[in-house]
């Protein structure tokens, strides 16, 4: 079987742990989908999408079967998993924790925060999905406190955030940063002006570090890799929306224990 292309995060480089966040290349889909897509929830052929899911788990060494990946919902919601899921009974939630070896923890994203969590020294891994409301909503939060109850330590706790739509790529209405005045003020510093009237670029990776620095984790790294702006290698929710395109694949990230 053909092993995709991924990017690694040098702060999740210890030698229990396995993790890769996957570009858009190495799979067998076409069209908007070429090639990597790992969206269930895409019109791509899912027969295509199960091959795709299965070179990810190989390339993180793990069956198929072992690879597991939630319905994403935009929630603040974390759980812990011990064993692997059937494919129609995949919790709804946006992130994932566990300490169990061989059990490889996926999220999907496209323009929205994939994040991978690892503490080496207590062996305990999570994965979440961070878009803005999940963001807002405290999503990073929930995943170390997750953590936490499996026994991992906030100061030993590394976050990877794989790429996303950066900020200069990243244009709101004046609804949108309402919402986030709203829940703190202070929150106007991840907003800069737009030669659209009315409108604002917005920091979300900005926002994802100042939330998991305020989680009091040990270390954050940001890819700091533009999925809007960088087509060769990344999909795009935004990209496909202002080129009217019918759909779009998902990039997928991955975590697992040795």
């Amino acid at each position: 079987m053909a092993v995709p292309p991924c990017l690694g995060a040098a702060s999740l480089g210890d030698p229990a742990i396995r993790h890769a966040f996957f570009t858009r290349e190495g799979g067998v889909s076409t069209g908007v989908y070429a090639s990597l897509n790992g969206g269930t929830g895409s019109r791509d052929d899912p027969d295509k999408v199960r091959e795709n899911r299965s070179r990810m788990a190989a390339a993180l060494g793990v069956s198929a079967e072992r690879f597991l990946v939630p319905f994403q919902i935009h929630s603040a919601d974390a759980l812990i998993v011990t064993e692997p899921w059937p494919e129609a009974a995949r919790p709804r939630c946006d992130g994932i924790v566990t300490n169990v070896p061989g059990l490889a923890l996926g999220i999907t994203g496209a323009d929205c925060g994939m994040l991978l969590f690892s503490d080496a020294k207590a062996r305990v891994i999570a994965a979440a999905h961070a878009g803005w409301k999940g963001a807002l909503a405290g999503i990073v939060e929930a995943s170390v406190a997750q953590m936490e109850r499996l026994g991992a330590r906030r100061r030993d706790i590394a976050v990877a955030l794989g790429p996303m739509i950066a900020g200069n790529s990243y244009e709101v209405g004046p609804e949108f940063e309402a919402r986030f005045l709203v829940a703190d003020s202070g929150y106007t510093r991840f907003f800069r002006g737009s030669d659209r009237e009315g409108h604002a670029w917005f920091d979300l990776p900005a926002f994802i570090a100042m939330r998991a620095d305020e989680a009091n984790v040990g270390s954050f790294e940001d890819l700091a890799l533009d999925t809007y702006s960088d087509e060769a290698r990344f999909f795009s929710y935004r990209r496909m929306s202002h080129r009217g395109e019918p759909d779009y694949g998902r990039l997928v990230a991955g975590i697992v224990l040795t």
